[in-house]
Order: C-alpha cells, then sequence, then structure tokens
C-alpha cells in the first residue's frame, strides 16, 4: 500500500462534522443573531441614556442581566456553540469566556475602586482652580 493511497483512505477521519444542519450557520439565522443583538443592546442604552428607570441599582441589575443574554445569543449564533460541538469545546470555551469577563469585570472594578481612593483632594469636589 503506497503512502497516497494509506492519506486518502484515512483522509477524512477526522471527527469534524461539517455538515449544515445547523440553523443558526444559515443567512436567517445570522439575521435573527444580529438583531437579537441589536435589540439587546439598545434596551440598555435607553434604560441608561432615557432614564426609564429611577433606581440606579435595578438599571445596573437589568443591564447586567441582558449583557448576559446577549453573551449566550453571540455563543450561540455567531461562534455556533451547541450541545453538538466537538467533544466538550463548549463547555471550555464557556469556562473560559466565564473566566475573561470575571477579570476584566474585577479588573475594571478595582482600578476605579483605586482611582477614586487616589484622587487629590481638590478634584473630587470641582474646586481647587
Amino acid at each position: 500500500m503506497s503512502a497516497d493511497t494509506h492519506t486518502h483512505a484515512h483522509g477524512h477521519a477526522h471527527g469534524h462534522d461539517h455538515g449544515h444542519d445547523a440553523p443558526h450557520s444559515t443567512r436567517g439565522g445570522y439575521i435573527t443573531g444580529f438583531l437579537l443583538s441589536v435589540v439587546l443592546t439598545a434596551i440598555p442604552f435607553g434604560i441608561v441614556m432615557g432614564g426609564w428607570i429611577a433606581d440606579t441599582r435595578v438599571a445596573v441589575a437589568i443591564c447586567a442581566a441582558l449583557a448576559m443574554v446577549q453573551i449566550v445569543v453571540h455563543m450561540i449564533y455567531f461562534l455556533h456553540m451547541n450541545s453538538k460541538s466537538e467533544q466538550g469545546w463548549t463547555l471550555m470555551a464557556l469556562v473560559f469566556t466565564i473566566i475573561i469577563i470575571v477579570i476584566a469585570l474585577a479588573g475594571s472594578l478595582w482600578v476605579m475602586f483605586n482611582m477614586n481612593l487616589n484622587m487629590m483632594p481638590g478634584m473630587a469636589s470641582g474646586a481647587g482652580m
């Protein structure tokens, strides 16, 4: 058996599913994902800029919840992650996404907290100029 015959005989046994049975990989799936993303961005924008909700804590909670929903929408419609993905890669990608979000959020809050603590005394009240 030559090397070419051996390579050809086993060339397509990679375990990848290249089928087009996922509805999210169609043009309609991309449009649905895009429209959901626009709506999930417009609602928090309206809440913050329009002042729809007076209580800041409630507004932040709603924006955070919609941000989490938008992450799921992006993972399903644009990254094509589903329960049939390759051998646990979906779970690893989800864990990695959560770790990155926690690092970014914790780092941002840490920087903002330290900037607030380390401001010059005259800058906090707007006086001093």
